[in-house]
């Protein structure tokens, strides 16, 4: 047992020896990535005029660690984080190019970015009205209670991402306008809520990211889930994308120790903890560090359930699949969702 704590330290050492410090890259860092130098000007263009409406964020690890590029702009991995122009509709394109082409102040390129935004549906499914729960004739704007059994909830702290994907259809919670966001910061009106409601069994801890939120902040959701009072609570989820896009969360962050001890002590008090992992492609598998952090994830007792959607350019082979599966089935994962 010594010799195999000893080698997991020297291996976590190794890792955090080369943990890169997290950078981040919005709409206003375009020029900052040096390596879109190599792309035409006229795609350069083409990703200020789709970052201007809708949002882009990226950091170090994704442009270091995953995007080949070489392969630009065909790689999966760029396709699935820097913006593209089919993006937008191109009346709408054309409008925001224009702007940006006839110099715009900032003002003028915010006014016409919100008026396409609101064109384009920011809240599927009535994601803003309906379902939201209700506690003592008080609605709790930040949750959804659209299954019996199934409790959403959306921390205001995890309304983020480590980096934004190009498909997503949360995009409304990334673009600064609060009356787009739906989310909430009163941990003890979920407790209230969840008391309330012996028929809950199963809290999905969505976002945005949960694991942008550090561990003081995870623990003060997740924590009082394993009171007494609350043991109709079986599973806790945990929806993410930070085993791909920042895996250093669970290896080499500050408290990225604490974050797994948390996950351990919900496991101790009986909780079924799964972290619902997405992964579009295997190449997010490949890094030492994205396996190490799956290795430490796993040595807490939680499982690890990945899910995609069937993405055009990134993942519309069923080659890519098949070993995106099988890398996952190798690492412990269990592939759980395909959404088409």
């Amino acid at each position: 047992m010594a010799n195999l704590m000893n080698l997991d330290v020297l291996r976590a050492g190794r890792l955090e020896a080369r943990a890169p410090r997290y950078q981040v890259y919005t709409e206003r860092h375009l020029d900052q990535i040096d390596v879109l130098s190599r792309l035409p000007d006229e795609e350069r263009f083409a990703m200020r005029v789709v970052a201007s409406v809708l949002p882009f964020r990226v950091n170090n690890y994704v442009i270091d660690e995953l995007i080949d590029w070489d392969r630009v702009p065909d790689d999966p991995i760029y396709q699935l984080v820097f913006p593209q122009r089919g993006m937008l509709g191109p009346e709408d394109f054309t409008r925001m190019a224009a702007a940006l082409e006839n110099g715009a102040d900032r003002a003028a390129v915010h006014a016409l970015a919100q008026e396409i935004r609101k064109s384009l549906n920011p809240h599927p499914a009535g994601q803003q009205t309906l379902n939201v729960p209700t506690l003592d004739g008080e609605r709790l704007p930040g949750m959804q209670h659209k299954y019996r059994e199934t409790l959403l909830f959306f921390p205001s702290q995890g309304q983020v991402c480590h980096a934004y994907c190009t498909f997503c259809f949360r995009w409304a919670q990334f673009v600064g306008d609060k009356s787009l966001r739906f989310a909430t910061n009163e941990a003890d009106r979920l407790k209230q809520y969840l008391r309330a409601h012996r028929e809950i069994t199963d809290v999905l801890i969505t976002g945005g990211d949960p694991m942008v939120m550090n561990a003081d902040h995870l623990a003060a959701y997740l924590a009082p889930l394993v009171a007494p009072e609350l043991d109709h609570i079986e599973t806790i989820r945990i929806g993410t994308k930070s085993l791909t896009f920042w895996p250093h969360r669970y290896v080499s962050d500050t408290d990225a120790d604490e974050v797994l001890r948390l996950f351990e002590r919900l496991v101790e008090a009986g909780k079924h903890v799964a972290l619902m992992a997405h992964y579009d492609h295997w190449r997010e598998m490949e890094t030492p560090v994205a396996q190490e952090a799956v290795r430490r994830i796993r040595d807490t007792g939680a499982v690890i359930r990945t899910q995609a959607p069937l993405l055009r350019w990134i993942n519309d082979d069923p080659e890519i699949w098949a070993r995106m599966w099988q890398a996952q089935v190798r690492l412990g994962m269990v592939p759980y969702y395909m959404f088409v």
